[in-house]
Formats: structure tokens, C-alpha cells, sequence
């Protein structure tokens, strides 16, 4: 019998870094999550599509049509506002920003207003200076993590075949790299001034890939990590409240009937979603 249950709502969802364009995109899980939820506003806060890869022989599969149909059916359906952040990776679109259609519009940054304060929807590209001042070294730098992403499927080929879990190389080098680490610090420190600059209570970034729901000198920095590896997105359950969800936790919770109020406050369900994606 299928399942009549309403979809959770929620007043945003943020996704981000998805890679269009690559293998490595998880269009099918994005896909899923959405057609699972429902939302006033869904940002899609950059790197959706990867310019870049496209550009150097990356290849566009149905499934990542699929996800462009999910996105105006959304609009149309259920009349979700829909914001697109434009990222380094599809910078394409800075030449055409600002622009809207309808229910959707393209931005470089947003204001988002909450009853808690504003905060402000950036992808995060500018704030790192590989992106903004060496963009060739950022470009192998992307060659270098899309060969990474290629030897994680070999590897994890093997793993499966021998029946283990899956295991992120990628994940692994970032937290054993010193200056990978120092590169995050960074990175977050310099979000942070930003949005204390434009007097914000937060900011919600992409970009590094690495979710994150933390406070940092008094501003709310939250990372909304990627469709390639981490699946993990931001949630506004209750105006002004957000939280860093995972895709496996949370379509498991839905099957569970974990989250089964719909049109109410889907905050008190959502806690074990957030404290397992966050650990």
C-alpha cells in the first residue's frame, strides 16, 4: 500500500556543490530528498552544475535532467520560491546576474530575513583566495579532486566486493592534511567577517564541502557540504531555526515515520536527524 503520509515541511532547504556534469554527482539521492520534502524557499546556494566539467569532457546524464524537471516541477507543484547562488563552478551565470523568472531568480548573494535575523545565502568561492586569484591552480586543483573521486570508486569497488562500508579518501586527506584544516579555518574566519560586516546573525556557505552547523566570534556559520560525497543539506523547520541534515539518516527517519507531522513543526523529529548527520 502506498505510503499517504504528508512530506515534512520546511520554510528553506539549502543544497549545494551537486556537479552536474560529473560522474561523481549524486543526482538520484538529491532527487529523492526532494521529492521527499516540501519548502516556501529552496536555495540552490552554487557548483549545481559544473561548468568546468562539462568544459573539459564531463558528461551530462539523464538523471541530472531529471533533477532540472524535479526543480520546476517544484515551482510549479507546489510554488516553491527558488534562489540560485551562482558558484565558481557554473560562473557562467555572473555575466547575466542579476536575474529573475518568475519563481526563480539568480543571484551573486542573498538576504535572507528571519525572525531571529537576518542571514546571508552566499556560495563562498570569493572567499578563497586559490578560487579568486590563482584560478588555474584552482582548476587542477579540481582535476586533481575529480581523480581522487575516481580512484574512491576503485577502491570502494574492492571494499564492497570484500564487504566492507564505503570510505572516503577525500574526507580522509582533509582531516589528516594540516593545511587542508588550516585552509577550513580560514576560509570560515573570513565568512565570518563578512557577515558581521553586513551587520548578519549568520551566514549559509558551500563551496569546501565540508558541512557544518556551528557558531563562530558570535555568527551562526552553517555549510551545507555537497551532493558528491557528504549528501548533506540545510533545513528551516521553524523560521530562523536551521539544521545540517543527511541524506541516508533522514530518508531513514521518513521511513520510519520519525517525521510524520507535514504542515506542522517538524523540529522535535527532525533532532536525531541533525545530531546524526552532524557526528
Amino acid at each position: 500500500m502506498k505510503d499517504r503520509s504528508p512530506k515534512p515541511f520546511f520554510h528553506s532547504i539549502v543544497i549545494s556543490d551537486l556537479h552536474l556534469g560529473t560522474r561523481d554527482s549524486k543526482a538520484a539521492e538529491v532527487i529523492e530528498f526532494l521529492k521527499a520534502t516540501r519548502c516556501e524557499r529552496l536555495f540552490l546556494n552554487g557548483d549545481i552544475v559544473d561548468g568546468w566539467a562539462l568544459k573539459s569532457g564531463g558528461k551530462w546524464l539523464d538523471e541530472h535532467t531529471k533533477f532540472v524537471r524535479t526543480v520546476l516541477k517544484k515551482m510549479e507543484k507546489e510554488d516553491t520560491e527558488v534562489i540560485y547562488l551562482r558558484g565558481n563552478h557554473d560562473d557562467i551565470l555572473e555575466r547575466f546576474l542579476p536575474v529573475a523568472f518568475g519563481k526563480l531568480s539568480i543571484e551573486r548573494e542573498y538576504t535572507y530575513r528571519t525572525p531571529n535575523g537576518d542571514y546571508l545565502v552566499v556560495h563562498g568561492d570569493g572567499f578563497d583566495s586559490v578560487a579568486t586569484r590563482c584560478r588555474f591552480i584552482a582548476r587542477l586543483g579540481g582535476i586533481g579532486y575529480d581523480l581522487l573521486l575516481r580512484l574512491n570508486r576503485l577502491y570502494n569497488r574492492w571494499r564492497a566486493w570484500r564487504g566492507k562500508e564505503y570510505f572516503s579518501l577525500s574526507k580522509t586527506v582533509k582531516a589528516k592534511v594540516k593545511s587542508a584544516v588550516g585552509f577550513i579555518s580560514r576560509y570560515e574566519e573570513q565568512l565570518r567577517l563578512y557577515a558581521e560586516g553586513r551587520r548578519c546573525r549568520g551566514i549559509i556557505c558551500g563551496h569546501i564541502h565540508t558541512p557544518a552547523d556551528t557558531k563562530i566570534g558570535g555568527i551562526h556559520y552553517l555549510n551545507s557540504g555537497d551532493w558528491v560525497e557528504s549528501l548533506t543539506a540545510i533545513v528551516e523547520p521553524e523560521p530562523g531555526v536551521f539544521q545540517v541534515v543527511g541524506y541516508e539518516t533522514f530518508m531513514a527517519s521518513l521511513k520510519n515515520s520519525v517525521i510524520s507531522d507535514g504542515e506542522g513543526s517538524a523540529a522535535d523529529s527532525l533532532a536525531p536527524v541533525a545530531a546524526a548527520a552532524a557526528a
